[in-house]
């Protein structure tokens, strides 16, 4: 073996592989087949181990509708028994439950719920590293006693977080959202300058501390047609948006806008900024998805976790089908592992900053005294 075979052997072996949680989501919907496509490659184990929290029985279910026999796994009691480098799933619930594939009822809104438990409690606790998240329907989970709108309502509540701040991720996007689960008739009451700078400051700190970007351009989109049309179309965007605009400048935050969002994801205005932040869900998320459905990620930020899902829902009308497409899993189990290294490498940058010297100290006087 010659030195650079020996120094790669090396790097691979000492490589930190991070434990993946990943929940099943609704088991009559296509969270389990997206699930068990993602990590049918084995070389994926290669880059980090991969924790599902459900059942074997549900998986072992899938593994022969789906025709997936080289599809292996183990079976673990608890995150205790996760072996590196093998598909892992810890066994929630030890029951057989009845599926009813493609259909949504409260016995898969039961169980997504228990997964969702299990995982964020490790998760919680340190024995997992990232949490990936599979689609529930929101009506079936909160008929089982699920009391939040979605994901990132609930996981603000766990972390102890007032509101997070949903990401929508492609290779070429970043959309914020403003507002996220709440109905079209209350976004403008929703809407406070306070409330919208709040939102640039924390997606301006999720692109530098997540994504690596030094100096993030952020986009801000108007909220009624046109951007309001100089207030012709209505008043939110000179009495809210644009003092808020201007709030997160004094802050020295690139924010430009507000944009009238039809034209801007028209244009080549999209590829000119680091994010864009969107005053309501489908504002934001119709564009993203038509533009990049099949890679794009959900990205809950401004949290001390981190969390992942793919970009689509439940999808119970192609359920069992062997018809779902699982990049968007997958590139959510990447993302997660990605805005943790990049989380890690940003606090040990910061973590002992050298003293400024005495010439620069007293420049700093200076420029105080002005």
């Amino acid at each position: 073996m010659d030195k650079e075979q020996g120094a790669q052997k090396e790097i691979t072996s000492t490589k930190e592989l991070y434990k993946v949680g990943i929940t099943l989501g609704d088991l009559n919907g296509i969270g389990p087949e997206v699930a068990i496509k993602a990590l049918k490659d084995n070389r994926i184990l290669s880059d980090f181990t991969p924790v599902i929290y459900g059942s074997a029985k549900v998986l072992s279910h899938y593994k022969k509708q789906l025709d997936l026999q080289d599809f292996q796994y183990t079976s673990c009691k608890n995150a205790s028994e996760v072996i590196a480098k093998k598909i892992n799933v810890i066994n929630v619930w030890n029951e057989d439950v009845e599926l009813s594939i493609g259909e949504a009822n409260v016995t898969g809104g039961t169980y997504a719920f228990k997964s969702l438990e299990a995982a964020t409690q490790d998760l919680s606790e340190g024995k997992i590293d990232v949490l990936v998240t599979s689609p529930f329907s929101k009506d079936a989970i909160q008929k089982a006693g699920f009391q939040f709108p979605g994901h990132t309502e609930y996981l603000a509540d766990m972390s102890g977080v007032p509101e997070a701040l949903m990401i929508l991720v492609s290779p070429t996007l970043k959309v914020a959202l403003v507002t996220t689960h709440i109905p079209i008739k209350e976004v403008s009451s929703a809407l406070t300058k306070d409330g919208i700078a709040l939102k640039i400051e924390k997606f301006e700190q999720s692109l530098k501390k997540d994504f690596g970007i030094v100096k993030p351009r952020i986009a801000v989109f108007g909220l009624n047609p046109h951007a309001g049309e100089n207030g012709k179309l209505g008043a939110e965007e000179q009495e809210i948006i644009s003092p808020a605009i201007q709030l997160a400048k004094t802050k020295g935050i690139l924010a430009f806008g507000p944009f009238p969002a039809d034209g801007f994801f028209g244009s080549d205005m999209k590829n000119q900024f680091d994010g864009i932040l969107a005053m309501y869900h489908d504002q934001g998320l119709t564009a993203f998805k038509a533009l990049a459905f099949d890679d794009g990620v959900n990205f809950t930020a401004d949290l001390p976790i981190v969390r992942t899902s793919p970009d689509h829902g439940a999808a119970f009308d192609i359920a069992g089908k062997n018809m779902a497409n699982e990049q968007s899993m997958r590139s959510a189990m990447y993302l997660a592992v990605e805005i943790l290294k990049n989380r890690k490498f940003n606090k040990q940058i910061h973590a002992n900053p050298l003293p400024f010297s005495k010439e620069e100290r007293g420049k700093k006087e200076s420029d105080r005294l002005i």
